[in-house]
């Protein structure tokens, strides 16, 4: 919603230009007016202030759905410290409207280097937090190099399935120190923001980069997931003939029963026009693929690390250096003169080259994220150190507040359901 502008600039911030307030403040107010759930939350929060006198560090893609998260915590009292997930997915406008308007601590500029990249990590973390709130589990793995900090936290949220996957490693290994909220793992995020916001955006991502014609086009889809799921939904219906490559069993069985063709990646690679990787694991597309390749074919990410697409193999397999043919778009050229081209430098092609998820599928994802970081000021004491699930409660009350800020209404059991439901005796 539309707001005057109160000057109240962070003392301490890393951005680009504070400058761009005003524009960051319009965008913010755009994606707010599709962010329902999110700005009941924040209403509510600002009358029962949860987070009264803590210390939030958060790192996340810094866009206009991740202000308005941040808007709905500060509401509720907390102090917020934020960081980018990527280097490439910053807007640097609305990380000057978070510092000047809101007095929120942000460190995040777009394109950094590695090493500032992780500089702002610490910074995000400052003199400690009392809460996580993690996209990829880059924050919380640098507060566990921290002892200094690491006894101070109550707990984290984690936001992605990359990170959700890092931290069961951690506790596997009996390294996490305290309790994380798998918010990834909630019927709203998966359903929503993986399949619906991951496979719109991953789209949008490749066509801003490319302006390519889809139609008609082989897509080669690595990783069948939810978000797998949604691109390959997307580019299907877009008119693109979907292939699909898997390493696990079931979930390629599910791309077959949904009509895509499902091949290992070596056959796949020469019939290729078009080759997206969302499995969360390294190396899916590498050298031997790139040697039997189509020339033309583009390469997009759209996990949450730059690792899928092995670019030190590519690099080392073309003449010369890549060089930038669109904006976001790379060409390599190989021995034999053919070009393949790199989208975004290999990183995630949703936020970085375009702008992420539609502000209406966030409104979920930040609604399950402010919601269990609420209960989880509540409830840590109690939890052990591990991963865990968001209370069933809360995605229900999310789903619920979502169909009624679209006037669907569903029915109720009647008090004759709930009893068979119940029993154990009712027979057929």
């Amino acid at each position: 919603m539309a707001r005057t502008s109160q000057i109240t600039t962070a003392t301490e911030h890393d951005v680009a230009d504070p400058s761009l307030a005003a524009a960051g403040r319009a965008r913010i107010d755009w994606a707010d007016r599709s962010m329902p759930v999110l700005r009941q939350i924040r209403e509510r929060f600002a009358a029962s202030r949860p987070f009264a006198g803590l210390r939030v560090a958060a790192c996340l893609h810094v866009t206009t759905e991740t202000a308005n998260l941040v808007r709905a915590l500060q509401a509720g009292g907390a102090e917020v410290r934020l960081c980018a997930s990527n280097p490439l997915s910053t807007q640097d406008d609305t990380a000057a409207s978070l510092v000047v308007d809101h007095g929120v601590a942000v460190f995040a500029r777009t394109g950094v280097d590695r090493e500032t990249y992780y500089a702002h990590i610490d910074a995000a973390l400052g003199s400690g937090p009392a809460l996580i709130v993690d996209d990829g589990c880059d924050l919380t793995t640098r507060v566990h190099q921290r002892p200094d900090l690491l006894a101070g936290v109550r707990g984290g949220c984690e936001q992605t399935t990359t990170g959700v996957i890092r931290l069961r490693q951690m506790a596997r290994a009996g390294a996490l120190a305290f309790p994380v909220v798998a918010v990834n793992e909630t019927g709203t995020k998966h359903m929503f923001d993986n399949v619906y916001g991951t496979g719109q955006s991953t789209v949008d991502g490749i066509l801003r980069a490319t302006n390519i014609l889809l139609a008609g086009s082989t897509v080669v889809v690595a990783g069948y997931g939810y978000c797998g799921r949604g691109v390959a939904q997307r580019l299907a219906g877009l008119g693109a003939d979907v292939v699909v490559t898997e390493v696990d069993a079931t979930k390629a069985l599910d791309a077959t029963m949904q009509g895509f063709r499902v091949l290992p990646m070596a056959q796949a690679a020469p019939i290729g026009d078009v080759f997206v990787t969302v499995t969360g694991n390294r190396d899916v597309l590498r050298p031997e693929h790139f040697a039997v390749m189509k020339d033309g074919a583009i390469l997009a990410n759209s996990g949450h690390f730059d690792v899928e697409i092995d670019v030190d193999g590519l690099a080392a397999s073309t003449v010369g250096v890549a060089r930038q043919v669109r904006p976001h778009t790379d060409a390599y050229t190989l021995p034999d003169g053919r070009q393949l081209f790199l989208l975004a430098e290999g990183r995630v092609v949703n936020l970085a080259a375009a702008e992420g998820h539609p502000a209406a599928v966030m409104d979920m994802s930040f609604a399950d994220q402010a919601l269990a970081a609420e209960w989880l000021v509540g409830a840590a004491a109690d939890l052990a150190p591990g991963v865990h699930d968001v209370p069933a409660h809360i995605d229900a009350e999310v789903a619920r507040l979502k169909l009624a800020s679209m006037d669907v209404q569903i029915d109720d059991l009647t008090p004759g359901q709930e009893a068979y439901l119940s029993s154990w005796t009712a027979g057929s």
